[in-house]
């Protein structure tokens, strides 16, 4: 079966069908699932593509991606983030508003990036639209146009277009998107009072640690939940990092707050003791923390406290990490890994007694929930996109810099060995990927979510 056209049907000893994992046919047609077989042996009228015992899923929705383009182009772009995505069996993202210049906070700025992203998508594509100081009235009419919703900081964000919001901001952008089912992202960290010593070797990577202490994210966190409360507006804590806040989160929920968490795959994977002097390259705000603390996310993951896990592939290129001087003060913050998602989740998560429907959970349905793309993706069943991930569960691979497909190779991933080989990826129904080849050309779209009519 050529890669870019259309596949009829799938079959495998294992796919994965809530959550139970059993012999099954797919059928597809006009790109939807069509029907689902449990008989494999039926008879179909079209040729299938038969793939032996890998594991059929559906794709991964990573709602947390910078694709910087726009105007950042040398860090990353629709291309090669959408390739790099499909390598990894990720067959739907959802751009975050910064870094591209200009960032998507007026209606304009979001008409100039769908024009570049047009014919540039080896996947589905959605996007965030962005809360800064004074846009607020621009974000209704970014609503009509499509964003799955918005972001917004609490602290310096790391570029001057898009600066983040007072309390005043916050409060304004809540009252326009009141009743308008839509979702307000907070990147929870605050400024708080320093009594750390700011003057450690800023190679070490403990001084960063001290700079960026659990406590910012946990007044952060306060401030979104009382708002939460407040305004009845869908909120969500993007990349949580410390385990600290869980309980101010957890209580929130219990007093009916429409609060949703989400942690990535570095806080889950990297560790602070392990992080060498000078290695940049495992830099991110908020920071990745220590081991005790991992494993105190890893438990709220199973509790069910934190309700997704996304790469926040924020790449740059290699000279602003500042790699010369190993200056972790000075390096920019961002971690390239929309490839290695699966992988690197699975390789952990399966050690510590998560099953594959986890995986969907964590990776694709909760994820397409949050962007408002649930009644189409994240799911196997008839009337839903055609989005397949088929990979084999067992298989390891290194991670060697020849087999990136992120523009920017830089990664604390490298030399890395991980569970969990992709072999195929469909869009659709459309054979995007397959054992390290790419369809000709891009065959994904750009999703445009429409606003809940049905909400004043």
């Amino acid at each position: 079966m050529e890669l870019g056209s259309m596949v009829s049907a799938v079959r495998s000893q294992r796919v994965l069908l809530g959550d139970e994992i059993r012999p099954a046919v797919i059928l597809i047609k006009d790109g939807k699932i069509h029907q689902i077989h449990s008989d494999i042996y039926v008879d179909v009228p079209c040729e299938v593509l038969d793939v032996a015992d890998s594991v059929v899923m559906p794709g991964i929705v990573d709602s947390h991606v910078h694709v910087n383009e726009p105007g950042r182009t040398s860090w990353e772009g629709f291309w090669t983030a959408t390739r790099a995505a499909a390598a990894g069996g990720v067959t739907t993202i959802v751009d975050m508003p910064l870094n591209s210049i200009p960032p998507t906070t007026t209606l304009g700025n979001f008409h100039d990036k769908m024009q570049e992203a047009t014919g540039k998508c080896f996947v589905d594509t959605a996007f965030w639209g962005g809360v800064i100081p004074g846009n607020q009235l621009e974000l209704r009419p970014l609503m009509e146009a499509g964003v799955a919703g918005f972001k917004c900081f609490l602290i310096h964000s790391g570029v001057e277009e898009f600066p983040h919001v007072t309390d005043c901001d916050l409060h304004a952008a809540m009252q326009q998107l009141q009743g308008t089912g839509s979702v307000l992202l907070f990147h929870a960290e605050r400024d708080v009072q320093q009594t750390a010593e700011e003057d450690g070797d800023p190679s070490q990577y403990s001084t960063f640690l001290q700079s960026r202490p659990d406590v910012m994210e946990t007044e952060a966190i306060r401030t979104v939940t009382e708002l939460c409360l407040e305004f009845q507006v869908r909120c969500h804590i993007v990349h949580l990092s410390s385990a600290e806040p869980l309980k101010l989160i957890q209580a929130a929920r219990q007093a009916g707050a429409p609060l949703t968490v989400e942690t990535t795959h570095h806080y889950l994977t990297l560790c602070a003791e392990n992080i060498p002097a000078g290695a940049t390259q495992f830099k991110c705000c908020p920071p990745i923390r220590g081991s005790a603390n991992q494993e105190q996310l890893w438990s709220a993951l199973k509790a069910g406290h934190i309700d997704m896990v996304v790469s926040d592939h924020s790449p740059c290129t290699p000279d602003l990490k500042k790699l010369e001087r190993g200056d972790f003060t000075e390096a920019w913050g961002g971690i390239s890994s929309l490839q290695f998602g699966l992988p690197l989740f699975w390789s952990s998560a399966s050690k510590r007694g998560f099953q594959l429907s986890d995986v969907v959970r964590l990776l694709s349905r909760n994820t397409a929930q949050l962007s408002r793309l649930d009644n189409q993706k994240g799911c196997l069943a008839p009337g839903y996109d055609a989005d397949l991930v088929i990979w084999d569960p067992e298989r390891t691979f290194e991670i060697k810099e020849g087999g990136i497909h992120h523009k920017n190779k830089l990664t604390p991933y490298l030399g890395l060995s991980l569970q969990g080989v992709v072999c195929a990826t469909l869009v659709r129904g459309q054979l995007v990927y397959r054992e390290g080849c790419f369809c000709p050309e891009p065959l994904g779209k750009l999703l445009l979510i429409p606003p809940e009519r049905s909400q004043k």
